[in-house]
């Protein structure tokens, strides 16, 4: 070998013997890291996509539950209003038949409004109202109706007739008027 050639090889030997400086790396492992980095970026973000969908998810499973709460707690007489309503409408049709009655006595009259102004106290107390009268027009939302009249007089869709009155408990219908109709 030549002098020449002798200081080429022992340049190349030395090269690939040298210890590799702080931060420099071979260009294959850069591109694999960078690979790796670009993967973790991908995942990490997935995983604060799902994280933040399931933060979501729970917020409006608190609100909804929160708000059934609510309701459970607003309208929590609902059931007994509903059953103490088949009584009052017996009373008050045993009011009305007592206030037509001129043979009974005057006391069974007096109690019997008594009752019935008790009655209607208690509801208004409880915010319980009833609707359903003669001459209202007819609201599908409110009044069922049972059947149909044709009479000249009266304007088409008022009621004519009231079957049972409707009750409304604070903003909700809990039994529908039972109304008769007119229709020309």
């Amino acid at each position: 070998m030549s002098p020449k050639e002798d200081k080429k090889k022992k340049k190349i030997r030395e090269k690939e013997n040298a210890p590799v400086k702080k931060g420099a790396k071979p260009a294959a492992k850069i591109n694999k890291d960078k690979l790796v980095i670009e993967e973790l970026t991908k995942q990490l973000t997935n995983v604060e996509d799902k994280q933040l969908r399931l933060k979501a998810e729970f917020e409006n499973f608190r609100k909804r539950k929160e708000k059934e709460i609510i309701d459970l707690i607003r309208y929590e007489g609902k059931d007994v209003i509903k059953a103490m309503i088949s009584v009052v409408d017996d009373l008050e049709r045993l009011y009305a038949a007592v206030e037509n009655n001129d043979d009974l006595d005057q006391s069974l009259k007096e109690g019997m409004a008594l009752i019935h102004s008790k009655v209607e106290k208690i509801f208004l107390d409880l915010d319980v109202a009833s609707f359903g009268e003669v001459g209202d027009l007819l609201d599908s939302e409110l009044h069922d109706a049972l059947m149909v009249r044709q009479e000249e007089e009266k304007n088409d869709n008022e009621i004519i007739e009231v079957f049972e009155k409707g009750y409304k408990y604070r903003d909700r219908v809990i039994r529908h008027a039972k109304v008769v109709v007119n229709k020309t």
